[in-house]
């Protein structure tokens, strides 16, 4: 395990990185290092491996070459390391996967009581104060086949910061939603960007990346091809890629 001096600010730093899927080079020398506090959006086209990206953040895939330290804590084969990088990391996917048969309240306390040792009074107070943050108390009770798209996948966001994550990952969180609810959630994020958390989002939602990224990063067969800040992103793309990428989603 190495343990960074105080000094260092970088929440999350890759290093060399290579992961291969059997002969499949998915990803190809990714070097990414993100601050404490930044917002950071990934783009490019399907199957250019921006979800395995940030699953190997938190060791949801393993790469087989280069370095990824997270928060301090260098991932390897430990398991204790692994476990500590994931109680620091939380992740929300595409599909919400919560627990059919709990209410919404017990699918938010049941990793903090089992992971954290939370007692039980303290996890439902802090499960209720997460669902007021992403405006969905009144649904406590319920189960989750009666809440919507979007209140489910705000119900997963509220499940990730129950165990008090220094660093969220974002899977397109609003590709499984109907184009109404995909607002909502995209809101809630919002609000929690605003709020200094580190975030690292792979989506296609443009606006989304204009209004809350501090970088957007361009993906291409498994290469970071173009960063930058979003307004240099969207208005002076250098690489040929990036610019036909952005024409296609755009439509300009």
């Amino acid at each position: 395990m190495r343990d960074h001096p105080p000094l260092d600010r970088s929440a999350v730093q890759i290093t060399g990185m290579n992961k291969w899927f059997g002969p499949f080079h998915v990803l190809r020398d990714i070097n990414l290092t993100v601050q404490k506090g930044e917002k950071i959006v990934i783009c490019g086209p399907s199957g250019s491996g921006k979800s395995t990206l940030i699953r190997c953040i938190n060791r949801l895939e393993e790469h087989q070459t280069g370095q990824i330290i997270v928060d301090g804590t260098e991932l390897t084969s430990d398991l204790k390391n692994i476990d500590k990088v994931r109680s620091e990391v939380g992740m929300v996917f595409q599909q919400f996967n919560l627990f059919p048969h709990l209410t919404i309240l017990e699918n938010l306390t049941l990793a903090p009581m089992a992971v954290r040792k939370v007692a039980k009074k303290d996890a439902e107070e802090t499960a209720m104060y997460f669902l007021t943050k992403v405006k969905i108390p009144e649904q406590a009770h319920k189960y989750p086949s009666q809440l919507s798209g979007g209140q489910q996948q705000r119900v997963a966001i509220a499940r990730s910061l129950c165990m008090k994550p220094r660093i969220m990952l974002f899977d397109e969180p609003t590709s499984a939603l109907d184009p109404e609810m995909i607002k909502e959630v995209l809101d809630t994020i919002i609000d929690l960007a605003k709020e200094g958390m580190t975030m690292l989002c792979v989506t296609h939602e443009m606006g989304f990346a204009q209004a809350v990224a501090d970088r957007v990063i361009f993906m291409d067969q498994g290469q970071i091809v173009e960063q930058n800040d979003p307004k240099t992103f969207f208005t002076q793309p250098k690489s040929d890629r990036t610019k036909l990428f952005l024409s296609q989603i755009l439509g300009h």
